[in-house]
This record gives structure tokens, sequence and C-alpha cells, in this order.
């Protein structure tokens, strides 16, 4: 039995059709802002590139440019569970 789709996130109202080659620098730090703070928090890059209408690139441009390294894919292990990593 396949499993059922995951559901889509909407992008959030601020966001919505704002990424843009070149986009107004005042919503691009918003984004930026909002990326790095929700990244910290747990979200995924899936999850930040629906809500803020941008692709994964540009997310993961985002968190380099602010020096952020990404999490490892997948869940965490059961040893390095154990051993507090």
């Amino acid at each position: 039995m396949p499993y059922p789709p995951r559901p889509q996130l909407t992008a959030l109202p601020e966001f919505v059709g704002q990424a843009r080659p070149r986009p107004d620098p005042g919503v691009q730090a918003r984004a930026e802002q909002f990326i790095v703070a929700e990244y910290a928090a747990g979200r995924s890059l899936r999850e930040l590139a629906e809500l803020t209408d941008r692709s994964h690139s540009a997310v993961r441009n985002i968190l380099d440019k602010h020096g952020i390294g990404r999490r490892g894919t997948g869940a965490s292990s059961t040893r390095e569970q154990d051993q507090g990593y």
C-alpha cells in the first residue's frame, strides 16, 4: 500500500510572488531572516522553500551566505542518540 502524499505548504502572504532575480531589498532581508531563524528552529530546506516561495537552491544559497552549515539528511541513528550527538 503506497504512502499518502505529503501535504504541500503554501507560501506565506508576505513572500508570495517576491522571488525575483532582483528582489526588493527589504523583502529579501525579511525572507533571509525568516529562513535563518526557522532553519535554526528545525524546519527543513523543502519547507522553507515552500513557505518563502523560493527554490530549494535559493534557500541553500541564503544559508551559505549567512555561514550556516546544513544538517545531514535523514533521521539520526539510534547510536548517535545514545551517545548524545
